[in-house]
């Protein structure tokens, strides 16, 4: 099965990293505001970056790599895709 780590970009200009076997469906989730915590109160969210991993274990590996990162370098992250609107 196919994992996506993404990254949405929030109402609040905040970035939040996620992994998903499910692309719309986990987008759809988020801006329901059933989601994660995290983007709940920040609807909506838009999909901002993407990358495909082979496996779970692997997705959240990458999830993990991803979220020690600060602003400036998921910025740089982002803007390696055609998805980018920062």
């Amino acid at each position: 099965m196919d994992w996506k780590v993404y990254i949405v970009k929030c109402s609040d200009k905040t970035f939040y990293t996620g992994i998903t076997n499910n692309i719309k469906l986990r987008l759809d989730t988020h801006n329901a505001g059933n989601g994660a915590k995290y983007t709940k109160n920040r609807l909506p969210v838009v999909l901002v970056y993407l990358e495909s991993v082979n496996d779970k274990s692997n997705a959240l590996k990458r999830e993990m790599e991803i979220k020690k990162l600060n602003r400036s370098q998921k910025i740089d992250l982002i803007n390696t895709t055609n998805l980018s609107t920062t």
